[in-house]
């Protein structure tokens, strides 16, 4: 018989696999805990149309991670800090205020998580950066951090 699992099923399948299991397995365990329902042509299509959908939300998320990356690839963000005696800041600029800063300048979103920084920035300078918009889609910029 053949069922589509609904949810993770260890020995089975995973979650929106079509498998071949025996009748009484799909109806006295599967069934019967809302694991899988009956392949029909009507299931098959409703399981067809949340494949489809979901690949148009991928699709639609990688559009916008590439129009991100040609905001901000090779771009500068400025960031004002204030320092002390020594050209030293006071704390340290953060992934949070490079994202912040970068929404300002450029209007792109940026998780901060996002951010990857070779170092903590403690020092006025240029440092690099790598922004990671979707896996596999990455922008490099530069953060220039001035006195300010």
């Amino acid at each position: 018989m053949k069922v589509i699992l609904i949810e993770d099923v260890k020995g089975t399948g995973k979650k929106g696999e079509v498998v071949e299991v025996s009748a009484g397995y799909a109806q006295n365990f599967l069934f019967k805990r809302k694991l899988a329902v009956e392949a029909s042509s009507q299931a098959m299509n409703e399981l067809k149309n949340q494949q489809a959908s979901k690949q148009h939300k991928i699709d639609l998320d990688m559009q916008a991670a590439r129009e991100n990356v040609a905001k901000v690839n090779g771009k500068t963000v400025k960031i004002h800090a204030k320092a002390g005696t020594g050209g030293r800041l006071f704390g340290s600029v953060t992934a949070k205020e490079i994202a912040e800063e970068m929404g300002k300048q450029y209007g792109v979103q940026v998780d901060k998580r996002k951010i990857e920084l070779a170092g903590d920035i403690k020092s006025f300078g240029t440092f690099r950066a790598v922004v990671k918009f979707y896996t596999g889609i990455t922008a490099e910029c530069s953060i220039e951090v001035v006195e300010g």
